[in-house]
């Protein structure tokens, strides 16, 4: 158990960290450690918060079919930002596409190790 969470939080690491790298954007400093921190209050955030968001906002995923999942996971991601002094967002589109890159890497990186994808 305690090893499927440390996996986790490396490739969330590892997926903030492309992000970063892909997007303009998309600032992330600071050394090992604090990039770790950011992709623990990450995990964190999308685990505590994202699911009442999915919940308050079932109508309006139900209406875009599910598109509205999207804006969410952004959501989730500026969240972490303003929560973390290490990670910077530079706006909502950036957010969006960051998000969609953390969700494509942190998908295939899960898919390497074995791990099983959440969605």
């Amino acid at each position: 158990m305690l090893a499927r969470i440390i996996l986790r939080l490396f490739i969330n690491a590892v997926a903030l960290w492309v992000a970063a790298w892909a997007l303009r954007g998309i600032q992330l400093s600071g050394e090992f450690w604090e990039v770790l921190l950011v992709a623990l209050v990450f995990g964190l955030v999308n685990a505590l918060i994202r699911p009442v968001f999915l919940l308050l906002s079932l109508p309006l995923l139900i209406l875009t079919l599910g598109l509205f999942t999207l804006a969410i996971n952004a959501f989730m991601l500026m969240l972490t930002a303003v929560l973390t002094t290490s990670l910077e967002v530079a706006g909502f589109w950036t957010a969006l596409w960051g998000s969609i890159l953390i969700s494509l890497v942190s998908f295939a990186l899960s898919s390497l190790v074995g791990e099983p994808a959440k969605g």
